[in-house]
């Protein structure tokens, strides 16, 4: 199966997955806090242990009071391309599973269920038009008391910035160059049957 942007799968699966890509370039279109509740929605159909949904986001929209204190956050790699995103977010996830009238128990798959709303929210942008790029690369350590996150009971996970893709010319070098869907190891190279190989 073949994508219309060159990829290519080894087995049948919807396109979506392989038409969903995390580019950089952005048009600076603004987008309607409705179609940013649509991403959230979908965010929130996840599935998660318990169904703690252990996932929270922190958000602006870019030219609002809050823009540039997430935006400062980022490295200067990243802000270079963010600039032109329309909407910039962090994904938070609860360490605990808390219910009412029980001590909080550590909850094994915050992460893991933070993740899954991370995907649910990008197929979704995808599917309106949008996309949305996630990244590590921000100060990790001045993101906790700017976002007003707990450390003992939250883990920042990512940065996503969202934006409506624009052509590779609004970005400049060496991010242009970069510029096209990534390609992925075959799954014969992480899956095992039965047991691990770690040398695999």
């Amino acid at each position: 199966m073949r994508s219309t942007n060159q990829r290519t799968a080894d087995y049948d699966i919807e396109p979506m997955f392989l038409e969903r890509w995390s580019p950089r370039a952005f048009t600076a279109e603004a987008m309607p806090q409705a179609t940013l509740q649509s991403l959230f929605e979908a965010a929130r159909w996840a599935p998660s242990a318990f169904n703690s949904q252990p996932w929270r986001f922190v958000y602006a929209h870019r030219d609002t009071a809050a823009w540039q204190r997430l935006f400062a956050l980022l490295i200067p790699y990243n802000q270079a391309w963010v600039a032109r995103a329309a909407v910039l977010l962090f994904v938070v996830s609860d360490r605990w599973r808390r219910v009412a009238g029980r001590e909080p128990q550590a909850l094994y798959s915050h992460s893991f269920d933070a993740g899954a709303a991370w995907v649910s929210l990008a197929l979704q942008a995808h599917a309106l038009g949008w996309a949305a790029h996630g990244m590590t690369g921000f100060n990790v350590a001045q993101a906790y008391p700017q976002l007003a996150v707990p450390e003992t009971d939250y883990r920042i996970e990512a940065a996503i910035a969202i934006g409506r893709p624009a052509d590779r010319q609004v970005l400049p070098e060496p991010y242009q160059s970069m510029e096209s869907p990534s390609a992925r190891r075959a799954a014969d190279t992480f899956v095992f049957e039965g047991q691990l190989d770690a040398n695999g």
